[in-house]
């Protein structure tokens, strides 16, 4: 029988033998700890390993992305034990400037198609979007492989998702992810790998491959792939790496726990309502509903193509008045393209509140979170209940979160 996509990487990292429910130790090409979490490793790494070296420096990496600028004096402590510590042990550091630290180091060239990569994020597992095994661990695992290069990991079994039809906009890659989300739920793909595959995945950009790797979290699951590769996406991720994209690609007889089918032809445009994001409905079932404030941004859609598609639709018209249009990029990267090409300029000209890149409302006390009673509608990943304050929270597209502001409730392009 052959082998998954994850079952190659792994075995390309280990010496023992890679099979659904063994456990291996695998050797990581990155490792990394942000600001949440980070300053435990610190303390666990001077407790522990006091005076030993870190396996290897130049595989180390610190990001500062949840609190950045530090906006309390707790984050801003934990930052500065991170910075001395990497000073001390020669540790690269992307600090508060920086943005998303799981973007940072992909388009740093870090983080590479069939690599392994840890970190203190539990949406470490988003760089299935560019064929690399990305997982977030706790601050014990990862003080381990700061010291070693290597951690412990049961091989997930995988799942195959046949996507059956295809759809266009203003549907998106976010659309799609929140109905696999109705669909899936967090059972169907839980503690498994996915490989997701057919017409309406082959084709999206790098943007909408992050879109919905990144979900997986949300879903549950280990990790997604998506095998299939647009010219698009593909030259952007040469861009980063300097080298030719050459992913694995799943054997023809590999052995997968599941198939799943799911139908999407024609999708239209979807919105997750509180408490959860599996909590799916069409947007239209929800068109009325009013909103207090919209976000932009997070680590599923803080990329390029999400604020020009947002720009698309306020170019002309005004977030409305008494609404809060939050636009957070995800790197420093994103930020300059959207300057250069006039995008924030487009953004601040609607009324839309912009802010240097990071993670946003993910973060206590920083942009994104809401009041008791304040309703936001929101790109990010998550609307547990308390989980970006008091408020309600529903997940949409760019483009919705966009129509919404406009009007005031939740709305689609198609209501402009």
């Amino acid at each position: 029988m052959g082998n998954t996509v994850i079952e190659k990487i792994i075995q390309a990292h280990t010496a023992d033998e890679v099979a659904p429910g063994r456990i291996v130790w695998m050797d990581l090409d990155i490792r990394s700890a942000r600001d949440f979490g980070g300053p435990n490793v610190v303390k666990n790494y001077e407790r522990e390993y006091a005076g030993l070296p870190l396996a290897d420096k130049s595989k180390t990496y610190f990001t500062f992305d949840l609190c950045a600028p530090a906006c309390t004096l707790k984050y801003a402590d934990n930052q500065q034990a991170c910075r001395d510590f990497a000073r001390r042990n020669g540790v690269e550091v992307y600090d508060v400037d920086s943005g998303v630290g799981t973007h940072v180091l992909m388009e740093g060239g870090l983080a590479r198609a069939n690599g392994t990569v840890v970190g203190t994020d539990s949406h470490m597992n988003i760089l299935g979007a560019i064929g690399a095994f990305g997982q977030g661990m706790g601050d014990v695992d990862v003080t381990f492989a700061f010291r070693t290069g290597r951690t412990w990991f049961e091989v997930p079994e995988s799942v195959r998702v046949v996507l059956k039809g295809t759809f266009k906009k203003p549907t998106s890659a976010k659309d799609l992810t929140l109905y696999l989300l109705k669909v899936l739920g967090t059972k169907k793909i839980a503690l498994r790998s996915a490989e997701f595959t057919g017409p309406a995945v082959a084709g999206l950009s790098l943007a909408g491959r992050l879109t919905l790797c990144s979900m997986v979290t949300e879903m549950a699951g280990i990790i997604g792939f998506i095998p299939e590769c647009g010219a698009e996406a593909r030259k952007e991720i040469e861009s980063y790496t300097k080298t030719p994209y050459s992913p694995f690609s799943p054997d023809g007889d590999a052995g997968y726990a599941e198939t799943i089918e799911v139908d999407v032809q024609g999708l239209s445009p979807q919105v997750a309502a509180p408490p959860s994001p599996t909590n799916v409905k069409p947007a239209v079932e929800l068109r009325g509903t009013k909103i207090d404030s919209g976000f932009i941004g997070s680590c599923t859609n803080g990329r390029f193509e999400d604020f020009a598609e947002a720009a698309r639709l306020l170019i002309g018209r005004k977030v409305k008045k008494g609404i809060m249009l939050k636009i957070v990029p995800a790197t420093r990267r994103v930020y300059k393209e959207l300057l250069a090409r006039g995008i924030l300029q487009d953004l601040f000209e609607a009324g839309a509140i912009v802010v240097n890149p990071g993670c946003g409302g993910c973060a206590e006390g920083h942009v994104g979170l809401t009041g008791k009673g304040e309703v936001q509608i929101s790109t990010g990943n998550r609307n547990f209940a308390g989980k970006q304050g008091k408020g309600q929270t529903y997940l949409a597209s760019p483009a919705v979160v966009a129509a919404s502001c406009i009007l005031g409730h939740i709305a689609g392009p198609e209501d402009l």
